[in-house]
């Protein structure tokens, strides 16, 4: 069978959720095609002869841009299978039917894209979340290592910028899924608590691959590295051994960074240059509704390990929650600043603001359930408004100074954006970390996050 495979957008990021179903399909003896609108054009003509065609859905952004897509799609050719799969599969269902999809699948996606392929019964609503709660059944499937040769070149994606040298960057997965139950999270409706593991000689064959197309960098897309952390460092003790002077950076929660501090230093000596972790807020109130397993002193620590362990850390915020407030923000500002991480953190992280999509575990609070308008399919959220107009207005400031200034100087923007928070005439308060050069700190070139 002809298949084709699209992706809208994977955070500048060569797609693993086309890579990897490409290599099942191929096995099971179906013609691939991949596209990443990201980096290029969708081909009229493949699009006609496909018999399947299946939408990886990773992301809100991805979905949301898949839409006018599968419209096209089905004018092109309305004969075709549709299937779209992936965590935001699920959590929109019924929109994604109303669209043509006829397939819907959640995680653990490959082996059930093939039966689908194949022409085999499927449950087409595999993952898809029934009165409330997620379906219970999650294969356990044996990996193979991702197709990546029809896709656009990797050094046509996002770079890692790191003093004044650039480095082009692949990205894998050394597992799935994630143990912990965040509110907000979109893993957790799909996987509920659970994660799996990607055999390391998977691992291992993706890296080599990547590396022989031009890596110098690894992303770890894990959403928690240390979900298995005996796992991950034998992934990158691997990769250290194997290709020293490769880099790599990785997703790892607060408490994490706390429970494994002692593996930090032997992070860094592998080759890991940055964390990423999600703070979301140093809101102690916050945090707990969004049920994070850290505090605002976790934090403070998290960062003084990695700084001791020299590991950069890049911290990602949920600023704008129905629960911020003029001084909250004002703080989380102060505490940044506070903590030197002003350069770590990309601005579009200032401005984001919370989203309840379908199926989010925050349905759950019945305080913000009372302030949730109807489900907006067009947005794909269920929209709010603060109780507080001016919170909305700082928000929406806020975007668009991150929006239009997005490769300028980090600090710069920072700056702009605490005068606008302290109304642009309040004294701002005086700065006590020391002045950093921009170049010091590594970045990958992509600022969008969501």
């Amino acid at each position: 069978m002809n298949v084709t495979l699209i992706a809208t957008y994977e955070l500048g990021r060569q797609p693993f959720g086309l890579a990897s179903p490409a290599a099942w399909l191929r096995r099971a003896g179906h013609t691939v095609t991949c596209f990443d609108l990201s980096r290029q054009s969708l081909d009229t003509g493949t699009v006609a002869g496909a018999r399947l065609i299946a939408f990886h859905l990773p992301m809100h952004t991805a979905t949301r841009l898949a839409a006018p897509v599968i419209r096209r799609v089905r004018r092109i050719n309305p004969a075709a299978e549709l299937c779209a799969y992936g965590l935001y599969a699920p959590l929109n269902a019924s929109y994604l039917r109303s669209l043509g999809i006829r397939h819907i699948l959640g995680g653990e996606f490959e082996a059930d894209l093939v039966r689908v392929a194949s022409g085999e019964a499927v449950d087409v609503t595999a993952g898809e979340r029934t009165n409330g709660a997620a379906k219970p059944d999650l294969p356990r499937l044996r990996l193979i290592a991702p197709w990546r040769r029809d896709l656009p070149p990797l050094d046509r994606y996002a770079r890692l910028q790191h003093g004044t040298a650039r480095r082009v960057v692949g990205y894998t997965e050394a597992s799935r899924g994630c143990r912990h139950l965040c509110r907000h999270c979109p893993v957790v409706p799909v996987y509920r608590g659970r994660f799996r593991i990607v055999p390391p000689d998977v691992v291992a064959a993706d890296i080599a691959a990547q590396i022989e197309l031009g890596a110098r960098h690894i992303t770890f897309g894990d959403p928690d590295f240390f979900n298995g952390p005996g796992h991950a460092m034998r992934i990158v003790e691997a990769l250290a051994e194997r290709w020293p002077g490769v880099t790599y950076d990785a997703t790892i929660k607060v408490e994490h960074l706390i429970v494994h501090a002692d593996r930090l230093p032997r992070l860094r000596e592998t080759g890991c240059i940055f964390v990423t972790t999600a703070v979301e807020s140093f809101d102690d109130a916050v945090l707990a509704r969004l049920r994070k397993g850290h505090t605002r002193r976790d934090v403070e620590r998290a960062v003084a390990l990695c700084r001791n362990a020299g590991l950069a850390l890049a911290p990602t915020f949920v600023p704008f929650t129905p629960w911020t407030t003029g001084a909250s923000y004002r703080d989380l500002l102060a505490e940044i600043d506070r903590l030197d991480l002003v350069e770590q953190v990309a601005p579009i992280q200032l401005a984001l603001r919370l989203l309840v999509t379908s199926g989010s575990h925050l349905l759950d609070l019945d305080d913000l359930r009372t302030q949730l308008g109807p489900f907006d399919e067009g947005r794909l959220v269920y929209p709010w408004r603060h109780a507080d107009p001016a919170i909305d207005r700082l928000a929406e400031e806020v975007m668009a100074i991150a929006g239009r200034r997005l490769s300028a100087d980090r600090r710069a923007v920072f700056d702009e954006i605490r005068a606008l928070a302290h109304d642009n005439a309040l004294p701002l308060p005086s700065g006590t970390a020391p002045v950093r050069q921009r170049t010091e700190m590594p970045y990958l070139n992509e600022p969008w996050y969501c």
